[in-house]
């Protein structure tokens, strides 16, 4: 841990940053509390992705609330949210906006407009992201990565901040096109809805078989989730806790020498640099809001999942044996222990 770094989180202004941080994450999970039941995992992995600005790709089973928990949440952020939904027929243009000629009436002169399209949003909903062709779904690849996009030559910036939210439904294969694996790897969180429990069904029933109509405040804005950006990124990290997080990502590729003999035996490619990236700006957020001023090794080891799930690429020898991704990556887990603290 730098000298830096601890003088910085001591000062004042910091602790008030931090204070505020924290009634801010409180406050949103209260205000979803009220429509969304259950989910915890996912309602903190997608909360962890908007606070070091990183996109999540959601996969669940339909009826599991997959688009209410979205709009819910850019309700609360008080952010501008638009949705697409994903179709075969679905152009580049759909979602970039297109330029367009105009005529002035009185001079006749025409001129160039931009018409901007879904993507200039702080919270864009991909729903469906998987029912439309690679084509199309490249075009969210340079707004996820620059935050901007590129129309016939010219480049326009996207509001701030940006956050790419999309679902995919995981059963039904017949029109679906797989995500490229170079867009899958820049989403910070492949996060996955599951069923809910009989008590948890139960309170979807009572709140949403009667008249009331469940609504989320706005707590927070744009500006101070950048400002919650920066926060996080100021958060210290051990060398030890930073070297673990970068040995779990290095054990999943096949051709390292410290990779175990299962990963060799089933796995064809594993994590980039990437993932080790978004570990520990993801861990630093989790500490934060765990009410810790450092990176501690449960939080590398509870976002190691959700983190790599999609960045691995198993051969047909998992496929024979039935593994998937979540059971590769839980058996690294319980071959790489976190040291002691």
């Amino acid at each position: 841990m730098s000298t830096s770094a601890v003088s910085q989180l001591q000062s004042e202004e910091l602790k008030v940053r931090i204070t505020r941080f924290r009634e801010v994450d409180a406050e949103i999970v209260r205000q979803v509390r009220r429509v969304i039941v259950g989910q915890e995992e996912v309602l903190e992995q997608i909360m962890i992705g908007l606070f070091v600005g990183g996109h999540c790709l959601i996969t669940g089973l339909p009826g599991t609330a997959k688009t209410l928990l979205v709009r819910t949440l850019a309700q609360t952020l008080g952010l501008m949210f638009k949705r697409i939904q994903f179709t075969p027929d679905l152009m580049p243009s759909d979602i970039t906006g297109t330029d367009i000629i105009e005529e002035d009436s009185t001079t006749g002169h025409r001129t160039w407009t931009f018409v901007r399209g879904p993507i200039f949003a702080n919270i864009l909903l991909a729903d469906e992201i998987n029912r439309t062709p690679p084509k199309t779904q490249s075009a969210l690849l340079e707004a996820m990565q620059e935050l901007a996009c590129t129309v016939r030559g010219n480049n326009y910036k996207l509001p701030a901040p940006f956050f790419v939210l999309a679902t995919q439904n995981p059963i039904e294969l017949e029109g679906t096109y797989p995500l490229p694996e170079a867009q899958l790897d820049r989403f910070l969180f492949n996060t996955v809805l599951d069923y809910l429990t009989s008590q948890e069904e139960m309170k979807v029933i009572d709140l949403t078989t009667t008249t009331h109509i469940a609504q989320a405040d706005a707590v927070t804005n744009a500006g101070e989730i950048l400002e919650f950006q920066q926060l996080v990124r100021m958060v210290p990290i051990g060398e030890s806790v930073a070297q673990y997080a970068v040995d779990l990502v290095r054990v999943t590729r096949p051709r390292d020498e410290s990779a175990p003999d299962f990963v060799q035996k089933y796995v064809n490619y594993g994590a980039s640099v990437r993932a080790a990236q978004f570990l520990v700006l993801a861990g630093k957020a989790r500490a934060l809001m765990k009410g810790r001023y450092h990176v501690s090794y449960e939080d590398i080891r509870a976002l190691y999942t959700p983190i790599l799930r999609h960045r691995i690429l198993l051969n047909f020898h998992a496929e024979s044996d039935r593994l998937r991704q979540d059971d590769i990556l839980q058996q690294l887990l319980d071959w790489k222990p976190a040291p002691r603290e």
